[in-house]
């Protein structure tokens, strides 16, 4: 009996040693903090549009491919039926959130704050478009850039104090091109991806400052072209001025009377920004509260004459009129002709492009793992233009799932949450 009583003791304990064993093997082998199981992969930069899994550890892309097994993860996501990219990049907002009196986007309440409009709609950086300028930048970084969760990168505004008001963007004497430059390369060089010049009423003076540092700073110029009272003419902003590498925003505004427009009034598009485009010239979309117009944009669509950026220019008066959302602006494009890896090409590998950080915008093994997980619903919608005119549509992209940095930080209908019953049945 005692012989028996020592042999099933030490069977217990070999059982024992074994779970551990076993348990110790499969905690090794779960080597994958999060696994997106199951979706259509569509990553320009890697020429990826196929059903990949994908799989993260420690914030980054630890591999893109079929067939992933679960059990290598510590956490397994379903997004079978879904589409998923890398996290999108929205290249012109304003986000310098402040309250500062009489103030209009600098430091003001026309501005955002980035977290509140970023993740819902798949937008993992956010480039502020020009609200601060060199005196004010500082602020602005302490202030929004540094709380944010959201990756808030910046032009810097030609202007000393950036979008203080339409009166100090006509100060030309505010105008310094190496502090700008100095600012760019000196202190901010990581954060500072470009120089804006913006709401000029006057020649071509301010824009010319502004390329003098993008020289100074080798960085690019994002230009707002309007407010010139007659138009000035862009064919020679573009050719006389503008470098190949430079950004023309608002591409498909419809203001004749203080803007040039890129659609001629017979609905033809302007040879020389065919031309300039495929010099190197980089068009913005910039829709804004008033700079979107169908009647610029779907001409330019079908006669092939696409903007090589999709961005919301996001602020207070645009949100909650036609652009509502990155995700909104998108759907306009796909319902407009546009293929879906197009689209997401324009808001991902190429803005990281323009702004010179290749280190986004892909999901290449070993990048920080900023993903964007969506679905394209099929419906009977509208959108609508920044002139209160409706196209309808039939398809519209929505945000499931948003990752920064490899973490959750929105998801729309809880695909990567336990169902609650499962806590009641855990005790």
């Amino acid at each position: 009996m005692l012989f028996l009583k020592k042999r099933r003791a030490v069977g217990v304990a070999l059982f024992g040693c074994l779970l551990v064993f076993l348990s110790a093997s499969l905690s090794f082998s779960q080597n994958i903090d999060l696994l997106l199981k199951g979706g259509h992969v569509i990553d320009p930069k890697n020429n990826l549009d196929a059903d990949l899994d994908v799989a993260i550890t420690a914030g980054k892309i630890m591999q893109v491919a079929k067939d992933i097994p679960a059990s290598s993860a510590k956490k397994v996501v379903d997004v079978k039926g879904l589409y998923v990219a890398p996290g999108f990049i929205d290249m012109h907002v304003h986000v310098f959130y402040g309250v500062t009196p009489e103030s209009y986007i600098a430091n003001a309440a026309t501005s955002v704050v980035p977290d509140a409009f970023s993740f819902r709609t798949g937008v993992t950086t956010m480039v502020d478009a020009g609200s601060s300028g060199w005196r004010n930048f500082k602020t602005f970084k302490a202030q929004t850039i540094d709380k944010s969760q959201t990756r808030v990168l910046a032009f810097l505004n030609i202007v000393g104090t950036g979008m203080a008001s339409r009166f100090e963007e006509q100060d030309l004497t505010d105008m310094n091109p190496a502090m700008v430059a100095n600012m760019i390369k000196r202190l901010y060089p990581n954060v500072i991806v470009g120089i804006k010049s913006a709401h000029f009423w006057g020649d071509y003076s301010q824009v010319q400052k502004a390329v003098e540092a993008g020289k100074l700073a080798d960085a690019p110029v994002m230009v707002d072209f309007g407010e010139h009272k007659p138009p000035l003419s862009i064919e020679k902003l573009f050719k006389e001025y503008l470098r190949p590498g430079d950004i023309f925003t608002h591409t498909y505004a419809h203001g004749p009377t203080e803007r040039e427009t890129v659609v001629d009034e017979n609905g033809k598009v302007k040879p020389f920004v065919v031309e300039m485009q495929q010099k190197g010239l980089v068009f913005d979309v910039g829709h804004g509260g008033g700079a979107f117009a169908w009647r610029q944009a779907i001409p330019s669509m079908q006669q092939g004459f696409k903007a090589n950026v999709i961005s919301t220019d996001l602020h207070t008066d645009s949100m909650n009129g036609g652009m509502k959302g990155l995700d909104n602006l998108i759907s306009k494009f796909l319902n407009m002709g546009m293929t879906l890896p197009d689209a997401i090409l324009r808001v991902t590998w190429n803005p990281a492009q323009v702004i010179k950080r290749t280190d986004l915008g892909s999901l290449t093994v070993g990048s920080e793992a900023d993903v964007t997980v969506f679905n394209v619903r099929k419906g009977d919608f509208g959108f609508i233009d920044t002139r209160r005119l409706k196209m309808k549509g039939d398809k519209k992209l929505e945000a499931e799932l948003t990752l920064r940095a490899g973490k959750i930080m929105w998801d729309l209908n809880g695909i990567a949450s336990a169902d609650w019953q499962s806590e009641l049945n855990s005790k």
